[in-house]
């Protein structure tokens, strides 16, 4: 079977490419053939190794069998209108074309009544895979039937690189308040005076690049390579994370890590795996303290994530019965 993938790929985020990169792996592992929607289709097939279509090429939706809406946070309206009006144009399209479309591990809001309208009348008949509880509780209230996923992410295997435990990654996120940048600043500093190697790792490169004058004593690196963001997760004692994907890949390599959550999303996963968070604009000395001492997550949740996960490719795909934990609203 030809399988697409439609998300937020090929803007150089090395979330949605760890997200795709996982998804590609266990699709081509199932023996499905996979093709993708891709703001930079090029970029998308060089460093992935599959067709890629530009993601406002109607006619791309013929080229699958079935369409995966997802991963991501695609279904929201708090970073643009237009954002959510794109997604839900893709799936009503591939529906028109009479492909199959999933709904596929995502994140559910922040929507505004509107959005939640739009989202609401997009989705009946659709079979929704969300990848946290809290959008699943959200999907309840909207009267949105919908089973429980992970983020695919989860999947990835972690090189087999030597841990040093004195190295901290600090991943902080433009467009954020002037205060939250200052606790991951200040923790970083205490971090350094503690002994720790700190370096400050920005995942989507020309975005991210206004936070780097606030964090320009520390060492900085830039990448939307998610497998250069799972080896440094994986070699790192610690993570401090303002992105998700951060923290996803810290639990994919079994490093210990601490949110500082700027978006609902983030702290559902936090809450999920048992793991340290605050929400913004935090306090710097409690969340440097959790790195120096260690706070860990809850790596049996963790594995209960991975498998629920690996779960969710069978329910999207068809090849499995309904996945544990799934609601209906």
């Amino acid at each position: 079977m030809v399988v697409g993938v439609a998300g937020y790929y090929g803007f150089r985020n090395a979330g949605d490419e760890a997200i795709l990169e996982a998804i590609a792996r266990e699709l081509k592992a199932r023996g499905h053939e996979v093709v993708a929607l891709s703001g930079d289709p090029k970029r998308t097939r060089e460093d992935h190794g599959l067709r890629a279509y530009h993601r406002l090429n109607p006619l791309a939706l013929l080229r699958a069998d079935l369409w995966l809406l997802g991963g991501g946070g695609l279904l929201q309206d708090a970073t643009s209108a237009l954002s959510l009006t794109y997604y839900l144009s893709v799936l009503r399209l591939a529906r028109l074309f009479r492909k199959r479309v999933v709904v596929f591990n995502q994140s559910l809001g922040p929507l505004s009544p509107w959005g939640e309208r739009r989202v609401r009348k997009a989705l009946q008949g659709v079979p929704v895979i969300l990848r946290d509880q809290d959008s699943l509780e959200y999907a309840r209230r909207l009267g949105i039937p919908a089973a429980l996923g992970a983020d695919p992410a989860l999947l990835l295997p972690p090189p087999p690189v030597p841990r040093e435990e004195d190295l901290v990654l600090v991943i902080p996120r433009a467009g954020v308040r002037e205060e939250a940048l200052t606790t991951l600043y200040v923790a970083a500093n205490h971090l350094v005076h503690e002994g720790k190697q700190v370096l400050v790792l920005l995942l989507q490169p020309g975005y991210d690049d206004e936070v780097a004058e606030v964090f320009r004593l520390h060492r900085i690196e830039r990448t939307s390579d998610p497998r250069r963001l799972l080896y440094l997760a994986a070699q790192a004692g610690y993570v401090i994370s303002m992105r998700l994907h951060g923290l996803i890949l810290a639990a994919a390599a079994g490093t210990p890590f601490a949110a500082l959550s700027y978006d609902p999303k983030v702290a559902a996963f936090a809450k999920e795996t048992g793991a340290y968070y605050q929400e913004l604009p935090g306090e710097p000395i409690k969340l440097y303290k959790a790195a120096l001492y260690g706070r860990f997550p809850d790596w049996e949740k963790v594995a209960r994530l991975k498998e629920r996960a690996r779960q969710s490719f069978d329910l999207a795909l068809g090849e499995g019965v309904p996945i544990k934990g799934s609601g209906r609203g």
